[in-house]
């Protein structure tokens, strides 16, 4: 039986937060980028060494959530894009990972700071940058409004080898149904991101099976219990969304104490790529 190659396995910075250590959280009012928190301590590596360090590991896709950014400053963009090609490391998606497109107040405010953050995934070269579909309540304004948001962002960024997605997040596409709904009022112009451990409950494999027959990208995360992965789960996620006719890549998610980061990629890795499917 046929095995998911190594090449389809990508790391999020999100499963990082360690060694990375810092920060810099976002101000949906302004496009400057905030002032630096240490959630983890000083953290041992930069983002822009951190192209060379995931290759040393074998790893040669990244995401790079746009809150481990410290500057948006073309300088500092171009040296962080020269530093992934230097590496060989390609910078599969963007995560921008605030605003609220959807709330009845701020949705245009949000709307523009997301465009300003899809041009920073440009000039970084990303393949895709994913967006938050919205976090409101599901009601069929609610949604009509997301797609109209998400339509207009896709359109401004016309032309561009990015491409936008949005993933199964927030009480707004908390069920199939909803994902359905939007990816067909967006008719192909934003595509779907769908991640393992943002639903829960007894139709979580059913539910993700459904929407990973439209999914482009994939958060593998994993459950992890003193240390130990729960195979049942990952297991079952893996397999439903190859049967599903998943096709693209898995980046790995991790966020436990133990094992250390590395490793706990490691054990992800290699429980996906020794599977026969």
């Amino acid at each position: 039986m046929p095995q998911i190659s190594a090449d389809r396995i990508a790391v999020s910075t999100w499963s990082l937060h360690r060694l990375l250590g810092a920060v810099y959280p976002h101000d949906l009012t302004t496009n400057e980028i905030g002032p630096m928190t240490e959630t983890y301590g000083e953290g041992e590596e930069s983002l822009l060494g951190l192209p060379s360090v995931l290759a040393n590991h074998g790893y040669n896709r990244l995401e790079i959530v746009s809150f481990h950014l410290r500057s948006r400053d073309p300088v500092y963009l171009g040296e962080l894009r020269d530093q992934l090609k230097i590496a060989d490391v390609k910078l599969q998606t963007l995560l921008i990972d605030a605003g609220d497109i959807t709330d009845p107040v701020h949705g245009l405010r949000d709307q523009k700071w997301i465009a300003g953050w899809i041009e920073v995934a440009n000039e970084l070269g990303a393949e895709k940058a994913r967006v938050i579909a919205g976090k409101q309540k599901p009601t069929s304004e609610t949604l009509d409004r997301s797609a109209r948001a998400l339509n207009e962002l896709a359109a401004g960024n016309a032309g561009s080898s990015v491409r936008l997605v949005t993933e199964n997040w927030f009480e707004l596409l908390s069920e199939p149904a909803h994902v359905h709904y939007l990816l067909d009022r967006l008719e192909g112009r934003v595509g779907l991101l769908g991640d393992f451990g943002n639903w829960s409950g007894p139709e979580k494999y059913s539910d993700l099976k459904s929407i990973f027959s439209r999914a482009e990208l994939c958060h593998a995360r994993a459950n992890f219990v003193d240390g130990d992965l729960d195979e049942a789960d990952y297991g079952a996620c893996v397999t439903l969304a190859e049967e599903a006719g998943y096709k693209g890549p898995y980046t790995l998610i991790f966020d436990n104490e133990i094992p250390n980061e590395w490793h706990g990629l490691s054990v992800e890795r290699d429980f996906i790529t020794s599977r026969d499917l």
